[in-house]
């Protein structure tokens, strides 16, 4: 599904923009942390200062209201011939426990030390799976 420029892309990002809907359709936007393992991305609801409990953040109702999901994951350059991005389409859901939860954590230990310093065994991870990619680069726009 992802070409070796999308991939080298997606594992050089230390941040990507998550992109959710509400049941009535109204679009929400938050920038996360994210691991990808070949198949799904996975986002922990971490223990970074949030103004509400992650239960009721806005893109965790979005996902339980509707799960289709947007994930961006960009590089600006100010030599905008490098400027390039992913845009995954997919559906997400939400992981509490369990093998799959394990070692999603793991690879977001892996990828950024703080969490290494977190407690995040309890915590929610977003799961997403790709249904479509998108990968431009100014490159190679026509």
């Amino acid at each position: 599904m992802l070409t070796p420029r999308a991939e080298a892309l997606i594992q050089r990002a230390r941040v990507a923009r998550l992109a959710t809907a509400s049941s009535e359709a109204e679009p929400h936007v938050v920038p996360i942390c994210f691991a990808y393992d070949g198949m799904a991305f996975y986002s922990v609801l971490d223990a970074k200062p949030k103004r509400v409990a992650a239960e009721r953040l806005k893109r965790v109702r979005n996902i339980r209201a509707n799960p289709r999901v947007a994930l961006l994951i960009d590089e600006y350059d100010e030599e905008w011939s490098r400027l390039q991005y992913v845009l995954i389409l997919g559906e997400a859901e939400l992981l509490a426990s369990g093998e799959e939860h394990a070692r999603a954590l793991a690879r977001l230990r892996e990828k950024y030390p703080r969490y290494r310093e977190m407690s995040l065994d309890a915590a929610v991870v977003i799961k997403i799976r790709p249904r479509r990619a998108i990968f431009w680069s100014a490159a190679e726009a026509p």
